[in-house]
């Protein structure tokens, strides 16, 4: 029997969040309290090599401040690195992990404790991609939020995403090639060794050539980024993005900026499966696209539905949806929500096939509107951590859709004052839940969200951050998957046995 163990080592990648110099960033690191987790350790970011941003990079956010940003960070996925006692790697990451490699430079954030949240606020553009590692009692559920503000420019709005683990496979359907958007791939390389990656692009007719047949390098403990326009002669408004490892092990985020409708980090969306749930489309959305690939040789067909605050509902004229193998779908589902909360649901109408899938969500009308994207995600298995939470503009998005399930909540103190409170949740099957946060009292600054599914079927969950930027509804949404902050370490004992001839 395996066991149920705290992991003992995490390792959190952040892309450099924007070289507009008027951005505002704030990065936020978090570590739950863990009552069975390791003693000691520590938890720190430090500044990674910086992008040679050659040929492929056109750099328009420099012009008329225009923007970029991003984050990403490490847990129990193949390639990464979290460890548990006894184990080289829970992964079985075949040495591709370093534990000795470290960045040049003194740590830009440095967690000093579980259970409260610390913050860094920086300005302008020359903020680096960061490396973290947490060790000991500060890596289970170690998280970091990264948080962009822009106001001007390709791309203006708000700009967030979640750091993420070091792997060696991303799908990022809802990328684009057209004339109105740049989008970067950034890569970050967490080891002291080259990394060596392949970006494929994957449009409505099938797989684009594109111009990086040998791969793209990521210096050792540095970062790249990649112009996805630069690889391929064909603007496309809707690509899936696949990045693919050939050596080593990077952390991947695409950044989507919009020349009229502002922008946001794209993160990866699930590894392809028959069913999908995308949690946490906001309520006032007025615009909601899905995108999907079905990365096999076998075309998906899938039903449709929305998890609605009262129950899974067929949207109108979307009852299916038919994805032909190697093709990227896209639909529009216009205002879907209808002013309710909602979370969309994938299912195969006949046999399996394997798909990828995400929304592009639009807030406002004219020339205040938004963007924001919303990959499909993994359900929270036992815990999920939301940073960067303030008194007024966050929502937390609760999807149960096979199943009645009971959730805690629980907020931590403020990152500069204030008590976390816990508050319990019932969930009924086929809904979703904007819930009442159980905000800290006497709150200072942000403070984070910590959800504990506590019975019942799969829960799914996203949180956005919304704020008013020179009367554009800004906002940002991430999904919140599993923080993978257990790991399943097996029972060994004595067999002398072996010994024997």
């Amino acid at each position: 029997m395996a066991a149920e163990q705290p992991v003992e080592r995490t390792k959190l990648l952040c892309p450099e969040p924007s070289r507009s110099d008027i951005a505002e960033t704030v990065r936020t690191a978090f570590t739950p309290v863990t009552e069975d987790a390791a003693d000691g350790g520590k938890a720190e970011l430090l500044p990674a090599a910086a992008s040679s941003s050659g040929a492929e990079d056109e750099d328009p956010e420099n012009a008329d401040g225009d923007t970029d940003a991003d984050a990403d960070a490490d847990a129990e996925k193949p390639g990464g690195t979290e460890d548990a006692e006894g184990t080289e790697d829970a992964e079985g990451d075949e040495g591709t992990a370093d534990a000795e490699a470290r960045p040049a430079g003194k740590p830009v954030l440095t967690l000093k404790e579980p259970g409260k949240p610390v913050s860094r606020e920086s300005s302008g553009g020359d903020e680096p991609a960061l490396l973290g590692t947490a060790d000991g009692r500060f890596a289970p559920g170690w998280t970091v939020q990264q948080t962009t503000k822009v106001t001007v420019g390709a791309g203006r709005g708000l700009h967030g995403t979640a750091c993420s683990v070091p792997d060696t496979d991303f799908w990022f359907p809802g990328a684009s090639t057209a004339e109105f958007r740049t989008d970067y791939v950034h890569l970050t390389n967490p080891d002291d060794s080259a990394a060596v990656v392949d970006i494929e692009l994957f449009g409505p007719e099938g797989q684009l050539e594109t111009s990086a047949p040998d791969g793209v390098t990521v210096p050792p403990l540095g970062t790249e980024r990649v112009l996805l326009s630069t690889l391929t002669d064909q603007p496309l408004p809707d690509v899936t993005a696949h990045v693919s490892v050939r050596s080593g092990r990077v952390g991947a985020r695409v950044q989507a900026l919009d020349t009229g409708n502002g922008g946001d980090w794209i993160a990866p969306a699930a590894d392809p499966a028959g069913s999908l749930v995308l949690p946490g489309i906001p309520k006032d959305a007025t615009s909601v696209r899905l995108i999907a690939y079905a990365p096999g040789d076998s075309d998906a067909d899938l039903a449709v539905r929305l998890a609605s605050p009262t129950g899974a509902i067929t949207p109108a004229g979307l009852e299916n949806l038919h994805v032909k193998a190697g093709m990227t779908t896209s639909t529009d589902l216009k205002d879907v929500t209808r002013g309710e909360a909602g979370s969309l649901l994938l299912t195969p109408t006949g046999r399996e096939v394997p798909v990828v899938a995400g929304l592009q969500v639009v807030r406002g009308k004219g020339a205040k509107q938004e963007t924001a994207f919303i990959p499909a995600t993994g359900a929270v298995t036992t815990r999920a951590t939301a940073l960067g939470n303030t008194a007024k503009g966050t929502t937390l998005s609760l999807a149960a859709p096979t199943a009645d399930a009971t959730v805690k909540v629980t907020s931590s103190a403020g990152s500069e004052g204030g008590t976390g409170t816990s508050k319990t949740y019932e969930l009924k099957k086929g809904t979703t839940t904007d819930i009442d946060l159980p905000v800290p009292s006497g709150l200072k600054g942000t403070y984070a969200l910590v959800i504990e599914p506590v019975s019942g079927g799969p829960v799914y969950a996203a949180r956005t951050l919304a704020e008013k930027l020179d009367g554009i509804a800004a906002f940002t949404v991430q999904t919140l998957p599993d923080d993978r902050g257990r790991v399943a370490v097996p029972e060994a004992a004595q067999d002398l046995t072996v010994l024997q001839n």
